[in-house]
């Protein structure tokens, strides 16, 4: 049989073991310590030790060579020689010199250990699982500090001879350097399966017994045969029970090193591990005995860098999780759209270019309903694994939507577009992909194409020129690329579109209210904008963001818009998307870029309050800032489903109480000085069948 393969005959044998295994612990503790009794009892003893090694090494000869194992069946064939040794001269020859040939072995048995659980960590974990180190790593040194307090360092001052002091120093070393791999692996990722759960075990328990042992051999208590020899025995049969365990092959199979959640559990091992240096010294403090004060600093030290170490991980993972797609390990929609401004100006400042690429996969669904989600997953991760292969060093490349991929080519201009987007292309084609263990698909994808600033002004200008040659290329045919057209004007937009967008933001100003709420705005930003010395352009993108900057509210739900009583937090929640909505509407009109991110901002505050963006300042356009304190200023004067409209004199006072908070003061002082001169006119109805 294959070493991953099922072993006949060994379903239950392990349990076998662990049962007359512990027959022959009770079987040793009820053999009489004296006369005929002595030698039963280290016939015992030696037989269950040495039973061990002989259950690992079996194991191993049934399943096939596998060096941690043959590590481990190494190192109880050596403990098991050194229990031999040291329990026939200890009650049979009457040998009791320490050291000994037995302390030799003991000692010798734990580098095999060790390099036998390094190998298994590395082999269930492949890749790097820094924060598993880093967390044994701080167990280890808690562990490393109390070792040298209560049983290393009282060693270490006793007068006795060197070499019996050497070795006794030597155990509880051996024991750390065994705990700090032991942790690491238990930390660690990989499948808890039934031999790694025996395993664990099989090392708390010899862990366990040493620590006592040596406690007892400092404070003078220690006496062969007590229980420790039980935690000892338990120990060894640990081992044999996870060697006959069935799951004993695949104790060594790599996993995938999984995104650490600190669980309760976890927090608070490394929160009480944290403290236990500083409580230490407050009871030594408190009991009057302060010593090895340097080791304890030196602990506090390293566990404070440690800690700070593992903080700066979480930070870089939550960022690497933020930026990072799940599914495919590209880049987000989210850290894209970040990108692309930055690229956008540093192309403007080098009077160079840029170009962006959104992809389809054509015929997507098709594939989830054929095959299954899953397998649509497994073609989308393969198709994302040939764009980055296809893509250059430097180029940001994406996963823009539910099948949508972007790529962002930094200094890429308008003759260069149709060959990367064939690349593109190609790469997806190249071959067959792989969906279920007996199908495969042909995949394509239609690529739209847009550069900046031939084909937009702006970064959002540009993915709206990149969309548009998307959706071209699908309504040719799809399989193809579309580069996008020329920059129109401006602010000028189709007509048809905009006078759409038009009659969309009258049919929001009939849900709202009775009166000419898109109408009024487009008048006042217009009036406002050219009092402040805009210039045409700006003026144009004002009055129009002001005329349909409520559009987005046509994909909020009528019973959130009209509902008369407060809204809960869900309901405001979605109702703050309106902007986005609205930006989103607009910007599918060429050259509406602009007028686009106004829509956008508009509900932006001047102290960073607002929303969504949550902008401040001048980072807020200016026309938004204009058209932030007209929409307020209708808002205040119309009746709502939720209040009656303000009296004039109350809602001025509404925008003096926002100067400079909410609203830009500058904007403020000049709206209450035109509506004192009369330049602000009223509200126009806007009647029911409107359409």
């Amino acid at each position: 049989m294959g070493s991953n393969g099922p072993r006949p005959g060994m379903g239950r044998a392990w349990l076998g073991y662990v049962v007359a295994g512990l027959l022959a612990v009770v079987l040793y503790y009820s053999l009489p310590r004296h006369g005929a009794g002595i030698p039963a009892r280290v016939a015992v003893y030696c037989l269950t030790s040495t039973s061990a090694a002989v259950a690992v090494l079996w194991a191993v000869l049934r399943t096939g060579p596998q060096r941690p194992w043959l590590l481990l069946g190494l190192s109880q064939v050596i403990y098991s020689a050194a229990d031999c040794t040291f329990y026939i001269s200890h009650y049979l020859l009457g040998v009791t010199a320490y050291p000994s040939a037995a302390d030799l072995l003991y000692l010798a048995h734990y580098p095999p250990v060790v390099v036998a659980l390094l190998m298994l960590i590395r082999r269930r974990t492949p890749g790097r699982d820094l924060p598993s180190l880093l967390d044994a790593s701080m167990l280890a040194v808690v562990a490393a500090m109390l070792s040298w307090l209560y049983l290393i360092g009282p060693q270490a001052r006793l007068d006795a001879p060197l070499l019996a002091s050497l070795t006794t120093m030597a155990y509880p070393v051996m024991d750390l350097a065994m705990l700090a791999v032991a942790l690491r692996l238990f930390l660690g990722s990989g499948r808890r399966s039934g031999s790694f759960a025996l395993l664990t075990t099989s090392l708390v328990a010899i862990l366990t017994a040493d620590t006592v042992y040596m406690l007892q051999q400092v404070s003078g208590t220690y006496q062969t045969g007590n229980f420790i020899d039980a935690i000892w025995l338990s120990g060894n049969l640990a081992l044999g029970a996870a060697a006959l365990h069935p799951t004993m092959s695949r104790l060594g199979e790599p996993s995938a090193v999984r995104d650490h959640v600190l669980g309760p559990v976890r927090i608070a091992a490394l929160c009480a591990a944290a403290l236990v240096a500083p409580a230490t010294l407050l009871v030594q403090y408190a009991t009057g005995s302060l010593r090895d004060i340097p080791v304890i600093a030196a602990a506090c030290a390293v566990l404070f860098a440690l800690t700070i170490a593992r903080l700066a991980g979480l930070v870089a993972d939550q960022r690497r999780l933020a930026i990072t797609d799940g599914l495919t390990g590209l880049h987000t929609r989210r850290f894209f759209e970040a990108q692309l401004p930055l690229e956008a100006e540093r192309a403007r400042r080098a009077g160079g270019s840029m170009a962006v690429f959104i992809a389809d996969v054509d015929r997507f669904k098709s594939i989830n309903d054929r095959y299954g989600h899953p397998a649509g997953d497994r073609a989308l991760i393969e198709i994302a694994n040939r764009l980055r292969a296809a893509a250059r060093a430097g180029d940001v490349l994406a996963r823009y939507g539910g099948e949508e991929f972007a790529l962002l080519v930094p200094d890429a201009g308008p003759t260069e577009l149709p060959h990367i987007a064939q690349r593109l292309r190609d790469s997806v084609a190249s071959s067959p992909i792989t969906v279920t263990e007996t199908g495969w698909i042909a995949s394509t994808v239609s690529v739209g194409a847009a550069c900046y600033p031939q084909h937009g002004a702006d970064p959002a200008e540009v993915i709206a020129a990149a969309d548009r040659s998307l959706y071209a290329a699908k309504a040719a045919g799809a399989d193809r690329a579309v580069v996008g057209p020329p920059l129109p004007d401006a602010g000028e937009g189709d007509p048809a579109m905009v006078d759409y967008l038009c009659r969309v933001a009258d049919q929001v100003d009939v849900c709202l209210s009775s009166s000419g709420h898109s109408d009024a705005i487009g008048r006042w930003t217009r009036l406002l904008a050219v009092e402040l010395g805009y210039d045409e352009p700006a003026v144009h993108v004002a009055a129009l963001a002001g005329r349909l900057h409520d559009i987005g509210k046509i994909a909020i739900p009528e019973s959130i818009l009209t509902k008369p009583a407060p809204l809960d937090e869900d309901e405001w929640r979605l109702m703050r998307e309106h902007p986005d909505y609205g930006f989103r509407l607009a910007r599918t009109v060429p050259g509406f870029s602009g007028v686009a991110q106004v829509i956008r901002q508009h509900h932006e505050r001047y102290d960073g309050t607002g929303y969504p963006l949550r902008l401040s300042g001048n980072a807020i356009r200016r026309e938004a800032r204009v058209l932030a304190v007209c929409d307020v200023w209708a808002a205040l004067l119309a009746d709502r489903p939720y209040r009656t409209a303000l009296c004039v004199e109350a809602a001025r006072e509404e925008l003096r109480r926002g100067r400079g908070t909410l609203f830009d003061p500058d904007v403020v002082d000049l709206f209450l000085d035109l509506h004192s001169a009369g330049r602000i006119g009223t509200l126009n109805p806007v009647w029911a069948s409107a359409t």
